[in-house]
């Protein structure tokens, strides 16, 4: 599955109401880091059937990076049945952030 890059209107149909683990990265064009990690979570999205990731920029969708107090970035959040379970900060190795989904699945 491919990465879904939503905004703040799509946020509760497609992380809240999801029917399975969604990891969210809260991200912007300008954050080397984010770019930096990019490629990896890419590479999550395609090898896991049992994550959804998606992508949010938080200079165009503003709400929902105040919602979650979302400082610094990037900031990738675990979401399981509509509720926050684990969040990750930093363009962390790709085995640490595989490491945090199977501990939810």
């Amino acid at each position: 599955m491919s990465i879904v890059n939503i905004d703040d209107g799509q946020f509760e149909k497609e992380v809240m109401e999801a029917d399975q683990l969604v990891m969210v990265d809260f991200w912007a064009e300008w954050c080397g880091p984010c770019r930096a990690l990019g490629p990896k979570l890419e590479e999550i999205a395609n090898e896991k059937d049992n994550v959804k990731v998606v992508k949010i920029n938080i200079d165009q969708n503003k709400e929902t990076a105040q919602k979650f107090g979302i400082r610094s970035i990037p900031t990738m959040i675990l979401f399981k049945g509509g509720k926050d379970v684990e969040t990750l900060m930093g363009n962390l190795p790709k085995e640490e952030i595989t490491a945090k989904i199977e501990a939810h699945v």
